[in-house]
């Protein structure tokens, strides 16, 4: 049997009507087409174009492209439904550090067993992906109300919209005495992520004046910044999707308020695809994972 490549370039001939035209279908050069069809007539002994007529099929040339262009045909759909299969079983995913680590590492077995056609790949990043350049196929990030909008080719989906809680280790809050004011966090001690911008929020959310400057470290991962609260460093602001294992064991208590105070919510995190993998298997299949075990933490 002939190299699949010549019988290619012989199929693009015979379709297409000339060695030119086949060679900008096939993205090659015009020599590399006619060595091909001299290949197949050497190897067949007998002429499948006749160049004088500007490379038009001969008898036998037409014959044996009708035989073979439905098997090529074939060939190609059949790659192409493999490939595409294989597409849809992987699912890249990027995902705020924080989330990844002290949430949904910890739940990712069981979409492995439940889903065992799925293979997914999660990738803890500050970055999020450019999503038209495919460079994931969907992307969980923390998304505060004052971010702009996103694109009109994107799909989201609110994972959950968690309270922001003051935490800090048992013997720190206990420190801190009764029920505590809001204004008191002013004094410190406070732990920052790469900003104070969510302990501003918070505070002012409270209907407490902020001055310039807030006093504390700035960690720059929510992961990093929950271990200082947990060693007594600090008081850190956090949710339970990010405090939740440390809460229920005790490492963590969240600082009691003062009666009235806000229940301050600053953002979501918000399950992100193109448009065109919304209704993928997997994205179906995990976005719907990932609702259902949400819906299990307590907000």
């Amino acid at each position: 049997m002939p190299p699949f490549a010549a019988l290619r370039a012989f199929e693009a001939v015979g379709a297409l009507g000339g060695i030119r035209r086949a060679a900008q279908e096939l993205g090659v050069d015009h020599a590399a087409v006619s060595r091909h069809i001299r290949f197949l007539e050497d190897w067949a002994g007998v002429p499948l174009i006749d160049r004088p007529q500007g490379g038009r099929l001969t008898p036998e040339g037409q014959r044996f492209h009708q035989r073979i262009a439905a098997a090529l045909e074939e060939i190609v759909s059949a790659s192409a439904e493999l490939t595409r299969r294989g597409h849809e079983r992987r699912l890249l995913v990027w995902c705020v550090p924080g989330f990844a680590y002290r949430w949904l590492n910890a739940r990712l077995a069981d979409f492995s067993a439940s889903h065992p056609d799925f293979d997914l790949e999660i990738r803890p990043t500050d970055h999020a992906p450019d999503l038209a350049r495919h460079e994931a196929d969907a992307d969980i990030r923390y998304v505060h109300d004052y971010d702009p909008p996103q694109p009109a080719d994107v799909e989201t989906m609110e994972i959950a919209r968690p309270p922001v809680i003051p935490v800090g280790s048992p013997d720190l809050v206990a420190s801190l005495g009764p029920p505590v004011s809001p204004q008191r966090f002013l004094d410190g001690p406070l732990l920052h992520e790469e900003g104070d911008g969510e302990w501003r929020a918070w505070l002012a959310g409270n209907g407490v004046e902020v001055p310039d400057r807030l006093p504390g470290p700035r960690l720059w991962h929510a992961h990093l910044t929950i271990d200082a609260a947990r060693r007594g460093q600090g008081i850190a602001l956090t949710n339970p999707f990010l405090a939740g294992e440390d809460l229920a064991a005790g490492n963590l208590r969240i600082v009691p308020l003062v009666e009235g105070a806000a229940d301050v919510r600053l953002g979501a995190y918000v399950f992100r695809t193109r448009r065109d993998r919304w209704r993928t298997p997997a994205v179906i299949a995990f976005r719907r994972w990932l609702e259902r075990e949400a819906a299990k933490t307590p907000a």
